[in-house]
């Protein structure tokens, strides 16, 4: 008898212990919007559509809306237990104040294109703060500069210089649904790069809410955190506000092309020649290679596409082109010349863009979500033509699978890896691994995240070792996850030094520094120092 006492006090303890760690979801909002009304000062009926509950209407419309990877989209997803949508400084400073009262996990989402969805799913109780309303922008040619929101979109910051000024561009991403605040933050880079180089080198100020809750600029939080939040990914060390950035000039006319060859045209031959070109040209040209098993006449083979932007005319690319680069064949029919505003659309998949208007990049696509896994290496030296054959063997046996390669050399082989702390800049190229599919279900995602582990275990001979690097901005949570516990640095510096290099050593002090209780935490972010740190 005393043991079945025993075991019925163990069990009923077990229980209070468990509801007082973790409140019913009703108590837990209680008590949020409590200190949400207590910190903006705002009556809680005036809060309906920004503090939102599972119950609340609006709560799966604005969760789904920025949910861009279908893999974390389905009911077996955990959900957050409440939503903000924030509509003011106010409202996010009040959201950190009291998610961190509660003790709750926050995940912040500026496009919800982190490929892991990470910015908006956990494994223990979450809040989501949503930024997609932050989203003003206030360009200022006369400054050659604007103010972002890191809820707008990248389509939104190229519309509106193009609004103020049609000399100016921003070396950015080349999808406009992508969002400012997460893309910025870590890193930052599109079809520019090799004349500009990465986003982050032309923010000049920032607004973030720190732990604390304190609104700060750049005077406010000092260079170390400046400069840990320029590349270091934002989420680790607070939430950003918006960025201050400097705009760089585009001429009247640039050209954009697109060549397409499969193995039985000579594809390996390009794509050779086109490791020792591309890297290195003219820094106003960019050329993208598009890699992907097809189907032709039934037989499988590999399409090799150069996709470029050329900040010029035709006949300057083409003249630079046919002397550098034979094996491309690019010929005076695959050129269009158009405005720079025309090209960001001809980059997003708008084949008409010169009879479109800008007006399109302002779509924002929500709740538009599709299956997909990626991945990302960073290659140093050429791969030889027997390497590129055996790659290309293995995409058709693994299918689905599309590598893209993105030149660096130009302007990033000139700035130093400790800049910023993006660290990959003398690098050759970078790959990205990209997985879609279309069927729903857990037995076809299991599949294909296999085959994407496969070909990147066949990719490890030629790209970079120890660490082989990768880009914090191609989240991919294979290569390691933050755990609690004596041993949670020495996690976090594995797949830490993947993404950071050297540079991961200053970002734990800077995070040490201004979130020591770990706060900002996620899947993969920035750890803080242990009390007795490892000697190097």
């Amino acid at each position: 008898m005393k043991i079945f006492c025993l075991i019925l006090f163990l069990i009923s303890s077990f229980i209070s212990t468990s509801i007082a760690v973790e409140p019913p979801p009703e108590t837990i909002y209680q008590n949020f919007l409590q200190c949400f009304t207590n910190q903006t000062k705002a009556p809680p009926n005036s809060l309906s559509d920004v503090v939102l509950p599972k119950t609340a209407a609006a709560f799966t419309p604005v969760l789904r809306a920025y949910i861009r990877n279908a893999r974390f989209n389905t009911t077996a997803t955990p959900k957050p237990a409440i939503v903000i949508a924030a509509r003011s400084e106010s409202h996010v400073q009040a959201a950190v104040i009291c998610t961190k009262s509660l003790n709750i996990q926050l995940k912040t989402r500026s496009g919800g294109h982190d490929y892991e969805g990470v910015s908006y799913v956990s494994h223990v109780p979450f809040f989501v703060l949503d930024m997609s309303n932050l989203r003003n922008i206030t360009v200022d040619p006369a400054t050659e500069s604007a103010w972002v929101g890191a809820g707008a979109t990248l389509g939104e910051v190229y519309y509106r210089i193009w609004e103020k000024t049609k000399s100016h561009g921003f070396p950015a991403g080349v999808c406009p649904t992508v969002g400012a605040g997460g893309h910025i933050s870590g890193g930052g880079y599109g079809n520019m790069i090799r004349k500009y180089g990465l986003s982050v080198d032309y923010v000049t100020d920032a607004k973030i809410v720190d732990v604390n809750g304190r609104v700060l600029d750049r005077k406010g939080m000092g260079e170390d955190l400046f400069w840990a939040i320029n590349g270091g990914g934002g989420a680790s060390f607070g939430v950003i506000l918006a960025f201050k950035i400097k705009l760089v000039p585009v001429p009247p006319t640039v050209t954009v092309f697109r060549v397409e060859k499969n193995l039985d045209e000579n594809a390996i031959d390009m794509v050779h020649k086109w490791q020792f070109v591309a890297p290195r040209t003219d820094p106003g040209l960019f050329m993208r290679l598009l890699l992907q098993p097809v189907t032709r006449n039934k037989n499988q083979t590999v399409r090799a596409s150069v996709v470029a932007l050329f900040l010029g005319n035709q006949n300057t690319v083409m003249s630079m082109l046919t002397k550098d680069f034979p094996e491309l064949g690019l010929k005076k029919e695959n050129c269009t010349e158009m405005t720079w505003i025309q090209s960001v659309m001809w980059w997003a998949n708008n084949d008409n863009a010169t009879q479109i208007k800008p007006e399109i990049l302002l779509d924002r696509n929500p709740d538009s979500a599709t299956f997909g896994k990626r991945k990302s290496d960073f290659v140093e030296k050429e791969i030889t033509k027997e390497g590129l054959d055996f790659l290309f063997k293995k995409m058709i046996e693994v299918g689905k699978i599309g590598l893209v390669f993105n030149p660096y050399g130009g302007i990033m082989s000139e700035v130093a890896t400790t800049k910023t702390p993006f660290p990959h800049r003398k690098k050759l190229y970078k790959i990205q691994h990209s997985m879609n599919w279309k069927d729903p279900g857990t037995e076809a995602e299991t599949s294909f995240l296999q085959k994407a582990k496969s070909f990147y275990s066949y990719m490890a001979p030629f790209v970079t070792k120890n660490p082989r690097h990768t880009y914090i901005n191609y989240r991919d949570l294979d290569i390691g996850v933050n755990s609690p516990g004596p041993n949670s640095y020495r996690v976090a510096e594995v797949f830490g030094r993947m993404y950071f290099g050297e540079n991961f050593d200053r970002l734990v002090k800077v995070k040490t520094a201004v979130d020591p209780q770990n706060f900002f935490r996620d899947e993969q972010s920035i750890p803080t120092l242990p009390s007795n740190p490892p000697r190097r």
